[in-house]
């Protein structure tokens, strides 16, 4: 990818938080990826560029990132029809070896 300069504000944005499901955990143990919920607006070098400043104390380098976008379900309340909001899933591939740790996870600081 090429190295194009991102706020780090925008960069804060982008991951909204850990996808935990049983099929996401499966791939984590298998092929040493994670699930994330991202701003449905977040491109996949946003992505790349905001896991690599969250967790640079420990130096997780991204290998690939993978978007779908999520369409919200229909649902019914009564005799009205509602409908959720759309959301977009990223899969991450971590490089061989790491591994991401949300214990001792600590927020950057905005330059």
């Amino acid at each position: 990818m090429k190295n194009i300069k991102i706020e780090q504000e925008r960069l804060l944005k982008v991951i909204l938080a850990p996808y935990i499901s049983e099929k996401a955990t499966f791939i984590g143990e298998k092929n040493n990826q994670t699930v994330f919920r991202v701003a449905t607006d977040a491109t996949k070098t946003e992505i790349k560029a905001a896991i690599e400043l969250l967790w640079q104390e420990q130096k997780i380098e991204v290998t690939n990132v993978r978007t779908i976008n999520v369409r919200g379900k229909q649902k019914r309340f009564g005799r009205y029809v509602g409908r959720r909001s759309d959301w977009k899933k990223a899969i991450v591939d971590i490089k061989a070896g790491q591994e991401l740790s949300y214990t001792n996870f600590s927020s950057a600081e905005v330059k």
